[in-house]
């Protein structure tokens, strides 16, 4: 079975050391990893509603990725079957008007998880240590003290009974065309598709080696990343789905403890 922990920054990031092609996780044939997702869904469900119930913990998962690499495919196929009670979804945007007026991770804050909830976030905080360095908005210094604003902020999140995944979703730059193409040629898909996502691209490699520096300086013991090889979208959600599955299995989650008062209650 493929480790995790081969896919966990822990020093030094190289994402071409990474083949976004690889499909470790992936089992048998497609029925075989189809019926694999569909049980992972199963557990992921029975967890998060031992998390919901718990009322103690929570869980904060952080999707980053370029453009089409599977953000919204991964809250659709990962987080289908989860209850709604327990699970909220947060996707961040280019800043409006009044998130401008206050500090970066202002908005972020606003919507941590609460106590019982698993939160994903679309897209997060990094947002802003990534864009503002690539288009020269913000210089090596200041991008350093938000590296160290954002490790501060994560600990004190795991210092209040959050636990952290953070996952980037890591595609290739022809990938990427082949996806942007499809959005363009499907007019059922041309609302996904803008034409800020070819500005972007143009400066792909800027994003790659800023993304480098961003994993390296930020993935920490306590809030780690793992760089989720995601060209095969199926390999993608299973990975996820696993990763989710054994990090709530390691936040060790009881029901609460039995009512007293309802021993022997028979219901008339």
């Amino acid at each position: 079975m493929a480790k995790f922990e081969s896919f966990r920054i822990s020093k030094h990031c190289k994402l071409s050391e990474i083949n976004p092609e690889a499909t470790p996780f992936l089992r048998g044939d497609e029925t075989d990893q189809r019926n694999c997702l569909e049980a992972l869904a199963v557990k992921l469900d029975a967890l998060q509603d031992l998390l919901h119930a718990n009322q103690h913990q929570k869980l904060l998962v952080v999707l980053q990725g370029m453009d089409t690499s599977g953000k919204d495919g991964t809250v659709r196929w990962v987080f289908g079957r989860t209850s709604p009670l327990g699970v909220r979804v947060a996707s961040f945007k280019a800043p409006s008007e009044e998130e401008r007026a206050r500090d970066y991770l202002w908005r972020c804050h606003a919507v941590v998880p609460r106590n019982g909830e698993l939160m994903v976030w679309n897209r997060s905080h990094y947002e802003d240590v990534l864009v503002p360095p690539v288009m020269g908005w913000i210089d090596k210094a200041e991008t350093k003290r938000r590296y160290a604003q954002i490790n501060a902020f994560e600990l004190m999140l795991t210092q209040t009974g959050t636990t952290l995944l953070k996952i980037m979703l890591y595609i290739s730059k022809n990938e990427q065309k082949k996806r942007l193409q499809a959005r363009i040629d499907d007019p059922e898909k041309n609302w996904k598709f803008s034409l800020g996502d070819l500005e972007t691209r143009k400066h792909w490699d800027l994003y790659q080696h800023q993304y480098e520096k961003m994993l390296t300086a930020t993935s920490t013991k306590l809030a780690p990343w793992y760089v989720v090889p995601a060209n095969d979208k199926l390999h993608r959600n299973l990975m996820i789905a696993e990763l989710l599955v054994h990090t709530l299995q390691k936040m060790k989650l009881k029901a609460p403890a039995a009512n007293p008062l309802l021993q022997g209650l028979v219901v008339q």
